[in-house]
């Protein structure tokens, strides 16, 4: 079933035109897999979907809520069910790993200023419903050793692990991962994968990735899309797409 659904997305900047006439579906319950080479519009695509960037062409529908017409910014869309793991990290480099979990919580705080002060009641209970929450994550993404550590003295694949369970904390039904394991070592992107596969299929979260380690696409992608220069230039499950001519031109080279 399709959960999100990006049709005929055009994206320009000025003269530059970063995507054309982009379209893919996002199935439910799968890993969808964006791949190409730099520059070929796939962090675009992320962003369009996101919020952070407003296409200047096209249409993207999830679920009965059309994104590209209504302007959602990336605060609603993550209300909406959409949370996102970005490749530059951006967490507080100065706060503890469960400040920054509990800090992506914020949006279901949903409590009073007076209320918050006397932390009685109503306050005490949601927040300790959002605590529970993000100790459940923490647990899930292996991160007991770190509960209380200052993220800016993290190992750099351990902040990586850290903004993948940020988004993971917000509770997706879609979660974007933006090259979840550039600059790590294989031990480190050993772990990457049986966390995203583990979401996968425990926490049955749809997930759109977005990697340039072919061998880690083509052993845990359901289908993927390949895009080129802003273009989609091929479509299918791994085999298909490992045996496209455009695609191994554009992307895998010949040998």
């Amino acid at each position: 079933m399709s959960l999100l659904s990006v049709s005929n997305v055009t994206l320009t900047f000025g003269g530059l035109k970063a995507l054309s006439n982009v379209s893919l579906t996002i199935e439910q319950g799968l890993i969808t897999s964006i791949i190409g080479p730099n520059g070929a519009g796939k962090t675009s695509l992320l962003n369009c979907i996101s919020g952070f960037y407003h296409p200047t062409a096209g249409d993207i529908l999830f679920g009965e809520h059309q994104l590209s017409l209504a302007y959602f910014s990336p605060h609603q869309v993550s209300v909406l069910g959409i949370a996102r793991a970005f490749q530059n990290l951006e967490l507080f480099r100065g706060m503890s790993v469960l400040d920054n979990l509990m800090l992506a919580r914020h949006q279901n705080l949903k409590y009073n200023f007076l209320q918050a002060i006397l932390y009685i009641g109503k306050a005490s209970r949601i927040e300790a419903e959002n605590r529970a929450y993000v100790e459940e994550v923490i647990d899930f993404m292996g991160l007991e050793p770190y509960r209380h550590k200052v993220v800016g003295n993290l190992s750099y694949g351990v902040q990586k692990r850290v903004e993948v369970a940020r988004a993971l904390t917000l509770g997706p039904k879609i979660l974007l991962l933006d090259e979840p394991m550039a600059g790590m070592n294989i031990e480190e992107k050993e772990d990457m994968v049986r966390f995203i596969v583990d979401i996968q299929q425990e926490r049955e979260i749809t997930v759109v990735l977005i990697e340039h380690d072919l061998g880690v696409v083509m052993d845990i992608s359901d289908h993927i899309y390949v895009l080129d220069f802003g273009e989609l230039i091929g479509a299918g499950k791994p085999i298909e797409v490992a045996n496209d001519p455009k695609v191994i031109e554009a992307y895998i080279g010949e040998e």
